[in-house]
């Protein structure tokens, strides 16, 4: 019996290329999840992040040759792209929108996680709160420290992977964590929800190329 296997991004582009429509939905399908959380994350708000996902796919089919798989991965392609349209739709409206109770899932969640003791005695209702304060702060973060927030925290990217989506340094990626990281600790610690091992969580989040 033949093994099936899943085409690749390349080879999906290069039908995409060609017109075929089916391989389109299927990179659709396989990539789009990635790009929404990724602009909710950034904006906060479900109608950009809606916007931006349809965008960033609108441009990709335009321009599936713009995509060059020897300067990185197509995440992190897709990435760059929603990263700038999110920005243009920012710098149009207010800085951020707060994002609507019950919209992380569970990657989306993964930092906040983090910043929960497993055995916290306040139980559930102090596990939620530290969630929004989290999402909160994170919203609340200069765009380049966000962002980096983002796709190395929530997104799981390595930092390399974070420096194509944001045509950067590695070493910006890295030095711009360090800085966000500090950033959401002191706003936590401000609003009384972290404790002074809070950056521990940081250090082991595991996000790191």
């Amino acid at each position: 019996m033949p093994v099936s296997t899943t085409p690749s991004d390349g080879e999906l582009l290069r039908l995409v290329s060609a017109g075929d429509e089916e391989a389109f939905v299927t990179l659709y399908r396989q990539r789009h999840g990635g790009v929404y959380r990724f602009a909710l994350h950034m904006s906060g708000s479900q109608t950009i992040a809606e916007d931006v996902t349809q965008e960033v796919f609108m441009v990709l089919m335009r321009d599936s040759h713009g995509y060059d798989a020897t300067r990185g991965s197509l995440a992190a392609y897709l990435y760059g792209i929603a990263r700038n349209q999110v920005l243009r739709c920012l710098d149009r409206n207010r800085p951020f929108v707060p994002m609507a109770d019950g919209e992380a899932d569970d990657k989306a969640c993964a930092i906040e996680e983090r910043l929960v003791a497993q055995d916290d005695p306040l139980g559930e209702l102090a596990r939620n709160e530290t969630i929004a304060a989290v999402r909160r702060a994170i919203l609340a973060l200069p765009s380049h420290y966000r962002e980096v927030v983002v796709l190395c925290d929530l997104h799981e990217m390595s930092y390399n992977e974070a420096a194509e989506a944001l045509s950067c340094a590695v070493g910006t990626v890295r030095s711009r964590l360090h800085r966000a990281r500090a950033l959401l600790v002191e706003r936590l610690r401000a609003t009384g929800g972290e404790t002074d091992s809070a950056s521990e969580p940081f250090k082991t989040a595991g996000c790191f190329a």
